[in-house]
């Protein structure tokens, strides 16, 4: 395996890097997280306008036909950035769209998803503790069309989307639905989560859907995979920024006449940041390659995904607490990656579930990938 990036994927870097650091300023995300609809719209139509939303859409549906691996590389700048937009189920939902839809589907969603021009979501999570069981929601046939009862929980800005993809267990297997979240039967309560980014709990009562693909448990194995990748990508780049800007703090900052950075019980806490986040990000990369290459990552999407859950958290509260008092003042950037930081270890199950899922893995025989 080559995790170097390639000149396509420092581009793309690059590119976001510029756009993240020139739209999401402390000052704006303060304001947008203030705002009624808390999706920086401004942001939003600047990534659509430079290609970078539809970056891994096929070309023929108005994307840039690029992958996954360059898509993760735009999710690690937003979590550097922790900039409040809906990239990974926007874009995620898109693809499965694109994956397993009909003609009609993706051309009627696909194109307006890489422009910008409505909002797609996920809703895969269902209350109580996570695993990889079948979901408890359920779907039916009746008179050639299908309908899901059940409910999902902090379903992201479920208040501005179009369409949903929702999993959900029929007679042959689990499969991925799409809903119309204007559609009867469907009830939904609103909320926020720890990142102040507005999610709702959703119940479906006998709620018309399409079916998504075919109904053998396959498609939402796919989805989670590609989501928890997601998340891992993310805590990276929210876990590196907080380390950056800790140590231009600590370099700053004097006590008894020296910088607090030379203080040596501050300098392993760091060192054990850094640890971790080259523990998360060779986990990540290991899996993204194994994914984009069309080869069966075995362990290798859970391994990564508890490095995130488990180190990620470690290291948002770690960086926190070097800051000491002021690290916990709400207006103050570090403590925005604490939250995002607290909020990605907590989507899809802590680090206890991913430790027994992975255990279960393994006991099933499934192949450890080194």
């Amino acid at each position: 395996m080559d995790f170097t990036f390639s000149e396509e994927q420092q581009a793309v870097r690059g590119l976001a890097s510029d756009v993240f650091a020139a739209k999401a300023t402390p000052e704006r995300i303060k304001q947008v997280e203030s705002s009624a609809e808390r999706i920086d719209g401004d942001l939003w139509r600047e990534l659509a306008g430079t290609g970078l939303l539809g970056i891994a859409l096929p070309e023929n549906l108005g994307g840039g036909g690029m992958g996954l691996p360059e898509f993760y590389v735009l999710l690690e700048e937003q979590g550097r950035h922790v900039a409040p937009v809906p990239l990974w189920p926007h874009v995620l939902g898109a693809l499965a769209i694109c994956e397993f839809g009909t003609p009609d589907q993706r051309d009627a969603l696909v194109s307006s998803a890489a422009d910008g021009s409505l909002f797609l979501t996920i809703g895969i999570e269902e209350f109580g503790p996570y695993g990889d069981g079948v979901p408890s929601t359920t779907a039916t046939e009746v008179d050639g069309g299908w309908r899901l009862t059940g409910a999902k929980a902090a379903v992201p800005v479920m208040h501005a989307a179009e369409r949903v993809v929702v999993s959900a267990t029929t007679p042959s297997g689990a499969a991925l639905f799409l809903v119309d979240p204007r559609s009867e039967g469907v009830t939904t309560e609103r909320g926020a989560s720890t990142t102040h980014e507005i999610c709702a709990n959703v119940t479906f009562d006998a709620t018309p859907a399409e079916l998504l693909g075919p109904a053998d448990g396959a498609t939402p194995a796919w989805l989670q995979e590609r989501v928890e990748l997601a998340l891992a990508a993310l805590q990276l780049g929210v876990g590196e920024e907080a380390v950056r800007q800790s140590v231009t703090y600590l370099n700053e900052r004097n006590q008894f006449g020296r910088p607090l950075a030379t203080f040596q019980a501050v300098t392993h806490q760091l060192a054990d940041c850094y640890i971790d986040l080259e523990a998360m990000r060779v986990t990540l990369w290991q899996a993204v390659w194994l994914l984009a290459n069309g080869v069966n990552p075995g362990t290798a999407v859970l391994v990564a995904k508890w490095w995130a859950t488990d180190a990620g958290q470690r290291v948002v509260h770690r960086t926190q607490h070097v800051h000491g008092g002021i690290g916990v003042d709400t207006d103050y950037p570090v403590h925005r990656h604490l939250l995002w930081g607290k909020q990605l270890a907590a989507t899809l199950g802590g680090s206890a579930s991913d430790l027994a899922r992975l255990g279960a893995l393994l006991a099933s025989g499934v192949e450890v990938v080194a």
